[in-house]
């Protein structure tokens, strides 16, 4: 049975393949200045202290920060930024964060809509599949932008086979979206949800965009077999 390791560098080739759309494989200049992807046992402290003020779990943290060591040792990683989704909080929270590990920072922490097959505040449901309009699982690499329908938004490549491979086909991104607002939760108690992607609020999705792009890990989180099973692989 391959490592997961293994798996990963074979994800990561496969996007590599998509040269055209992707600022990793083209290797364009990054705008973050920070490009270490392995981070040292003293940031980590830092960074777990820093996202438990922000609310961050430690547990998902750890979670992430495993997926993110393990995208870096298979040569994924081009810049040292994580971005951690905990689905198994509501959606009328803030449950999106952007992490700084090579200084040990939040650098922000936003609202995200889930699919709207994975539930109506609370997600619950989870798919790799197209047409399911559920949300994805796992470890994921940032690959480029492009403005599409719903304006400027990011692709993602998912590294764990089985569960998030067909991010790219499904046409999975982060793009931003009128009904993630503080407006919408107080209308309807709860975001609106999109066809499977992270959805952040139209302010919110360049400047996260600005963040993310280019070869940093997001990980998206829920207590759910199949996500606890990859984990126990790496």
């Amino acid at each position: 049975m391959a490592h997961a390791s293994d798996r990963l560098r074979a994800a990561f080739f496969a996007l590599s393949l998509f040269a055209p759309l992707s600022r990793v494989a083209a290797g364009e200049p990054l705008r973050d200045p920070v490009m270490a992807p392995h981070i040292d046992s003293a940031t980590v402290a830092t960074v777990e202290r820093a996202a438990q003020q922000s609310g961050l779990r430690l547990s998902v943290l750890h979670a992430a920060l495993g997926a993110y060591r393990e995208a870096a040792d298979a040569g994924a990683v081009r810049r040292a930024v994580l971005t951690v989704i905990d689905y198994s909080l509501p959606s009328h929270v803030r449950r999106l964060w952007v992490l700084d590990l090579g200084h040990g920072t939040v650098l922000a922490s936003e609202l995200v809509a889930h699919g709207r097959g994975s539930g109506d505040d609370v997600a619950s449901r989870f798919s790799n599949t197209t047409n399911s309009y559920q949300s994805s699982l796992g470890a994921f690499v940032t690959a480029d932008r492009y403005e599409g329908k719903n304006g400027l938004s990011l692709r993602l490549q998912g590294l764990n086979p089985g569960l998030n491979d067909q991010a790219l086909s499904r046409g999975i991104v982060v793009h931003g979206a009128w009904y993630v607002s503080e407006d919408m939760i107080r209308k309807s108690g709860r975001l609106g949800r999109s066809e499977g992607c992270p959805a952040l609020s139209k302010t919110a999705a360049p400047r996260i965009i600005d963040m993310i792009e280019g070869g940093s890990v997001l990980f998206a989180y829920y207590a759910a077999p199949e996500l606890q099973r990859s984990l126990r692989k790496q």
